[in-house]
């Protein structure tokens, strides 16, 4: 069965947003699809060590929209035999690819030897490459998720995700071609996502201390991931000074020779400066993070009214409360403070977002600000 990748159906050159921890949850990425209008979508990352263990509400993170934009769910870890389980979940859930995390300078995840850690460590990185590879072909060819390990509890947060999304898509019209027959796995009837092999990617830095963006880049060809994304700061700049894109074009010259694609990362803050550094680097795409950060527009190339401002940060709001009726309003606040920018009285307005506890609250402050 070939591998069914978005990566090779997409128009040239790609613009999508990044993958960023605690801020590319389900809301904000589905309030990015609708207003900006990527090519393709990245979760934050999810750690396989927890799947692995069956901790069901590490995969709050992996709830998901109907859209036709490809999503991609990205890990981290360092077991491959968790990532093969990772890779299984995302396939049922309906992702159109798996990124595995290679660039994350978080102390936290690189002490052991996760994120950027992997690029002191080559050979379990292509493993893990590998295990993926592998399960995306066993997904595809119709091995059950209730055949590699995975916890009872894990089953049937896929198992609920599945008809409930299937409802929604239902509900509001959605074409349901990602879909076929029912199928039953013990006492529950759920809904099968279409089997095919998923495109496994990978997203890292030119190195760990310093540039070692041929070594490591080679490297990583070895295992023939789909994609790769290339952030062009080592672990040690972290988001520090400027990406270095004359690295990113050595890496997109290595790429060449192979059938995985370069996508460039770094200092970008609009889509026409985005077209301009694959045009000038010769990237097969970008991926556009902080400039994101409050601004759905940026991947339309439209800067919005004060009022388009307000009503999104309200509908934002709603849909994280929707994604997460667990939790209070809190994690949204920094989003919040990230729409609050090219007005008059933005910065008061800022500081009395950090201090509201609910939606009526927000919703009152705006309205002492509303044009």
């Amino acid at each position: 069965m070939p591998t069914d990748s978005f990566w090779e159906k997409l128009k040239k050159p790609l613009i999508g947003l990044a993958p960023m921890d605690g801020v590319t949850d389900g809301a904000m990425r589905e309030i990015t699809d609708k207003y900006g209008h990527p090519d393709v979508i990245f979760t934050e990352f999810v750690p396989v060590a927890a799947i692995k263990k069956g901790i069901v509400k590490v995969l709050y993170s992996l709830r998901h929209h109907q859209t036709k934009t490809p999503r991609v769910a990205q890990f981290f870890g360092t077991d491959p035999a968790a990532f093969y389980q990772a890779v299984f979940v995302a396939a049922e859930l309906g992702y159109d690819g798996v990124d595995i995390n290679m660039g994350c300078p978080d102390r936290g995840v690189t002490k052991r030897g996760g994120g950027a850690g992997l690029i002191l460590n080559p050979a379990p990185a292509k493993q893990i490459i590998q295990s993926c590879k592998q399960a995306a072909k066993d997904w595809g060819e119709g091995k059950l998720a209730s055949r590699v390990g995975l916890s009872e509890s894990i089953l049937n947060f896929i198992r609920v995700f599945k008809v409930n999304t299937q409802q929604v898509a239902v509900a509001e019209g959605f074409p349901t071609a990602r879909t076929k027959k029912h199928w039953r796995e013990g006492e529950r009837l759920t809904e099968s996502v279409v089997r095919h092999i998923i495109p496994i990617s990978v997203k890292t830095r030119i190195g760990y201390d310093k540039p070692i963006t041929e070594q490591w880049i080679g490297q990583l060809l070895e295992a023939g991931p789909a994609a790769i994304t290339l952030h062009g700061r080592t672990l040690k700049q972290l988001y520090h000074g400027r990406a270095d894109w004359n690295e990113i074009a050595l890496a997109a010259k290595l790429c060449k020779k192979t059938r995985t694609l370069l996508i460039g990362n770094g200092d970008i803050k609009s889509v026409s400066y985005a077209k301009d550094k694959a045009k000038q680097y010769g990237v097969d795409g970008v991926l556009i993070g902080r400039a994101a950060l409050g601004n759905p527009w940026v991947f339309a190339g439209k800067t919005p009214t004060t009022q388009e401002r307000f009503q999104v940060m309200v509908e934002h709001c709603r849909r994280f409360l929707a994604y997460r009726p667990d939790l209070k309003i809190f994690p949204m606040r920094k989003h919040l403070t990230w729409y609050c920018k090219g007005f008059a009285g933005a910065a008061e307005m800022r500081d009395k977002l950090m201090k509201a506890d609910s939606l009526a609250s927000i919703k009152h402050i705006i309205l002492q600000y509303a044009p």
